[in-house]
């Protein structure tokens, strides 16, 4: 008998593909299977026009303009184009800034860009996770080349001022670029209403397929020039070289355009639920921390990390056997180092390795929660317990 697979709550590492989106794709994986650079006959024409569709569903969700979207294989590669292409194309002696709390794909970059000799600022966040405009402005310096804050943390899910941000290097005409990955599909993303100069996405984190994402490059004054990371054929303007692949394209534009049906219902839902599913823990267990901002509104909807006290961490993960959750004793990476974004915003050791990071998705019902409930209930008192004996 196959063992009954425990209850996903791990919607911020990645998210199912949703069915409308599989059925889009079927279709260019066996009928239309033409490579959309293939200009001169029918199968390339169809896989162009589908291509040409999904780009427009990508750039309709965000508010931006088709030719503005850049097609990678996911926000990391986005991160990376953007980062080293920028840093590439700069100037010697240019400075990058960034922040303590950003994803490893920027942190990575940038700590590989310092080894080259690079200038890079990592500024440190609030306890809540947030990166402070006013650091940002005291920063910049007349060789710095671009500033990059994610949108929302996908770890405690703090939203950052990014408007504030975006607007305080534009009166300083430097360049721009937000990791908006965990935000879309969750809260509104308009482009156009920020002055946002590179933004970077992915496909499987608003349920669409694995290996598809894409690198928003804004037309405007500050335009940063990009070097291209990966050469070969001058896809995407240059910027991408590769074959297209049809079906994750058309998968990713599809769910974009669910996304833009379902956004709204879906973040008042997944708010609800991460009130109860935090209520429940809170009140039946004691020593209990929200990592985050306090208020459920500042939050992206559907997180919630939590701490707790007087148990061993590393144990905590292994005993929950009825969720799927993450747990900041090993952070997102493949390396099984603690959380970097915990430690960044001055929590403990024992609390950062006790945290449990619970994602909850399109699929979660109230059912779901109340199991989850129990079973991190049910957990925490028996380590508890263990180590009072």
């Amino acid at each position: 008998m196959t063992p009954e697979l425990p209850i996903y709550l791990d919607h911020q590492s990645t998210t199912p593909v949703d069915a409308r989106v599989l059925a889009a794709m079927l279709p260019y994986f066996y009928e239309q299977y033409g490579n959309a650079s293939s200009h001169h006959h029918a199968y390339g024409q169809a896989a162009r026009a589908a291509v040409t569709t999904a780009r427009e569903q990508v750039a309709e969700l965000l508010g931006v303009a088709p030719r503005e979207v850049i097609f990678t294989s996911g926000a990391t590669e986005a991160n990376n184009l953007a980062i080293k292409g920028c840093l590439a194309a700069a100037p010697p002696g240019s400075h990058l800034i960034v922040n303590a709390a950003e994803h490893k794909s920027v942190l990575d970059v940038a700590t590989k860009l310092a080894s080259r000799g690079i200038e890079v600022t990592i500024l440190p966040v609030s306890t809540q996770g947030l990166v402070d405009p006013e650091a940002i402005r005291e920063a910049i310096r007349p060789n710095t080349v671009l500033v990059s804050a994610m949108l929302g943390n996908n770890e405690v899910g703090s939203i950052n001022p990014i408007a504030e941000i975006a607007n305080i290097c534009a009166a300083r005409d430097v360049p721009f670029h937000s990791d908006i990955t965990q935000a879309v599909g969750r809260i509104p993303v308009g482009l156009s209403a920020w002055p946002i100069d590179l933004a970077s996405l992915t496909a499987h984190k608003v349920y669409g397929p694995k290996g598809i994402g894409a690198l928003i490059k804004r037309r405007s004054s500050r335009q940063p020039a990009l070097e291209s990371q990966l050469d070969g054929g001058g896809h995407e303007n240059s910027l991408r070289g590769g074959t297209l692949p049809v079906p994750l394209i058309v998968g990713f534009g599809q769910a974009c355009e669910l996304v833009r049906q379902l956004r709204a219902a879906d973040a008042m839902r997944l708010r609800e639920l991460a009130v109860q599913l935090e209520q429940g823990i809170r009140s039946q267990l004691p020593e209990v921390t929200l990592n985050g901002p306090p208020l459920i509104e500042d939050r992206l909807p559907g997180n919630l990390n939590l701490s707790f006290g007087g148990i061993d961490g590393d144990r905590l993960l292994s005993r929950m056997t009825r969720i799927a959750v993450s747990s900041g004793a090993a952070s997102s990476s493949a390396e099984a180092e603690p959380s970097h974004v915990l430690r960044a915003m001055s929590l403990g050791d024992q609390l950062v390795r006790a945290s449990l990071r619970f994602g909850i998705g399109r699929p979660t019902t109230s059912a779901d929660i109340e199991i989850a409930i129990n079973e991190v209930v049910t957990v925490v008192r028996d380590l508890r317990s263990m180590r009072r004996n």
